[in-house]
């Protein structure tokens, strides 16, 4: 039995954010609030007091914990908040005990109000004071032991009761009593807290293939250079290029994922490796290494960093194949095993087999292609298709490679199942694709957002809102046009603080399907493209105005404040955004038909905001326009022609409100 277990009186349960019973971290990120509830409660009716402690765990030149009263909510719940200010692994509990000071002072009063005589009362409280005293320093004794005396010899108990129950004596009490029989909380919870970056981010996806200025040449490192002002001035600040490697020969895929390539085509990137190497091989017509070095550097003095592809599959021409053949499935033929999803076929990847017995190698090699490109200064991954990997091999390289890099940030690629994407997020991963590409309608995506910010899933989940991919050409934008595409990226770009979309094809409303597919016709994942990266469209106009939004709105830099007002429209949807502080809060009300003029009433959430009735008036950040506003209704008409959206700030107020 653990010494004086019988004497803690105190029940700590239900706290969150506590992931899977404690086997997985929580997620900040540096200056963003941490608050943990929990029941705390004891026997009987003697007061309780509780604490909130933790520690930043990274940091071996302290161990020291930090302490955070918690505040009382009712009904035996309770609540402290706190803000991490460096990076790393914390760790938090909960401690509570029996405050026996402060439960004789409420007896203490409500003695004195009933007209009881409280002669006996006022000894005891002096005795507690007093043995509290003498093991204090000289400077506290003083105060103490003067209280105490003048509860033992005033004569008028109106005045000894506010003596002993005033702040003064309150305070040092709390500061200088030791306290006992302690409840810690059985379980050391986690926290990692990570840089800014891993909350608002804003991704530009494009080929570097496709990036020469001059139609029938392949693109270079030296070309993606000649864009990066471009990007820049659109607002991005992470340009995420698919795979870079070389390519493999081996059944690569022509135009349209022809099973069949021409002389000449160029095949999938993502099918890696070739003669001239794997996964930390640079595709020759690209460039060399000191290229692609300078074009990160460069990237960084434009304000941008540069996401990799970290794609687990390969060609069957990759250098793995002959070097390390029992990574792989091979078949009975002597061939080995291609990756399928029947009725497709994709011959020219391997998927790597984690099941191998030779897996610890397997691991150690994976792990040293990230530290390689990190040692070129890319400290953000997209990884492909993660949830086709083992859950366990992501839990270890990804805390491996944070324990000497916090600063790198992983994106999940998985448009899978809700618990499987879950996991991958607990397991590490800093960002999440989302089903937001699939969520159309006004109701289904309310629901969405409130899953993804009020459920747990916000303790963990940071969404990354795209509305289409190489591989993902929605219904939404292949029908809906320019507005589609103006409506699909304002609202990814205001309801997530972290957004991306792959182009140019996005900004050039370019959409035309497969037939009958959610596949881009022509599709860049198989040829060379010539864009004018120089053309203006009004999308492009759009996804510039509402990046630079979103740099100088700070309502827009966070996901979780969002809150969604009522319309007599189900055209339209309406929602607020608002900073930690409310000094800054965003209307967001979108037309969701592409092809009509919709008009009608917006319920602007006046409660979350902060906000009375009376006047006030928004400015459209992507129209300059502005209208005032009152109270709750508003009338609104947007036509997809014009601007399909409404992307509104509060400036003035009248004196009913608060801003």
């Amino acid at each position: 039995m653990e010494h004086l277990a019988g004497t803690k009186r105190i029940i700590i349960e239900k706290i969150k954010p506590e992931i899977n019973c404690g086997k997985f971290p929580a997620k900040r990120v540096v200056g963003e609030e941490m608050t943990v509830t929990a029941d705390i409660f004891g026997d009987g009716h003697d007061e309780v007091k509780a604490q909130l402690i933790y520690r930043n765990t990274s940091n071996t030149d302290s161990e020291e914990w930090t302490a955070v009263p918690m505040e009382f909510l009712g009904n035996d719940h309770w609540q402290a908040t706190f803000t991490p200010d460096t990076m790393g692994r914390y760790e938090y509990t909960i401690e509570g005990w029996v405050d026996h000071f402060y439960t004789w002072q409420k007896g203490l009063k409500k003695k004195f109000e009933a007209g009881q005589d409280i002669t006996v009362e006022l000894q005891i409280g002096a005795q507690m004071i007093e043995e509290t005293a003498a093991p204090a320093e000289a400077s506290q004794q003083e105060p103490l032991y003067s209280v105490a005396h003048q509860l033992r010899h005033n004569p008028n108990h109106a005045d000894a009761v506010a003596l002993a129950t005033g702040k003064e004596i309150s305070d040092l009490m709390s500061t200088t009593g030791e306290r006992e029989n302690v409840t810690t909380y059985d379980k050391r919870l986690q926290l990692d807290v990570e840089r800014k970056k891993a909350l608002f981010s804003a991704w530009y996806e494009f080929f570097p293939r496709s990036a020469s200025p001059l139609a029938g040449q392949h693109g270079t490192f030296k070309d993606c250079e000649r864009l990066l002002p471009r990007i820049a001035e659109m607002g991005f600040d992470t340009i995420y290029l698919p795979p870079i490697h070389p390519i493999g020969h081996a059944f690569r895929k022509g135009k349209n994922n022809n099973p069949s390539a021409q002389p000449g085509e160029p095949g999938s990137p993502w099918a890696i490796g070739a003669a001239e190497g794997g996964h930390d091989a640079i595709l020759p017509e690209l460039g060399t290494l000191d290229d692609f070095r300078h074009f990160v550097q460069q990237a960084k003095e434009h304000g941008i960093e540069i996401a990799l592809d970290f794609a687990i599959q390969c060609s069957q021409d990759h250098p793995y194949v002959k070097e390390h053949p029992q990574w792989f499935k091979w078949r009975p033929d002597g061939t080995v095993q291609y990756a399928e999803n029947p009725p497709k076929k994709y011959q020219d990847v391997l998927p790597v087999n984690f099941e191998t017995e030779d897996w610890q190698n397997l691991w150690q090699e994976l792990r040293r292609v990230l530290q390689h490109w990190i040692d070129q200064g890319v400290v953000i991954f997209r990884v492909d298709n993660p949830h086709t990997k083992a859950f366990a091999f992501w839990d270890w390289v990804i805390e491996d490679i944070h324990k000497d890099h916090p600063e790198v940030i992983f994106l999940a690629e998985a448009f899978t199942r809700p618990r499987v994407m879950e996991r991958l997020a607990k397991g590490g991963f800093t960002q999440s694709y989302t089903y937001y590409t699939w969520r159309n309608s006004a109701e289904e995506l309310k629901e969405y957002m409130q899953e993804l910010t009020k459920t747990e899933m916000r303790e963990y989940f940071r969404p990354n809102f795209w509305p289409n991919t190489p591989d993902i050409n929605p219904p939404a934008l292949q029908e809906g046009g320019e507005a589609a595409h103006i409506t699909r990226v304002v609202m990814a770009a205001t309801m997530s603080s972290n957004y991306g979309l792959y182009g140019p094809v996005y900004e050039f409303n370019i959409a035309t399907p497969v037939p009958g597919k959610e596949e881009y016709l022509n599709s860049e994942k198989y040829e060379v493209k010539h864009w004018d990266w120089g053309k203006l469209t009004k999308t492009r106009e759009v996804i510039t105005m509402i990046n630079r939004a979103r740099k100088v709105n700070t309502a827009l830099q966070t996901t979780w404040n969002i809150a969604f007002g009522g319309t007599d429209n189900p055209a339209f949807l309406c929602y607020a955004k608002w900073s930690s502080d409310f000094s800054n809060k965003i209307i967001v009300v979108v037309n969701l038909d592409p092809y009509n003029t919709q008009a009608g009433w917006v319920q602007v959430p006046l409660a979350d905001l902060k906000m009375g009735n009376g006047q006030y008036v928004v400015h459209d950040l992507l129209t300059e326009r502005k209208y005032t506003w009152t109270d709750e209704w508003n009338y609104v008409e947007l036509r997809p022609h014009e601007m399909p959206v409404h992307v509104l700030r509060i400036e003035e107020t009248s004196a009913g409100h608060n801003l």
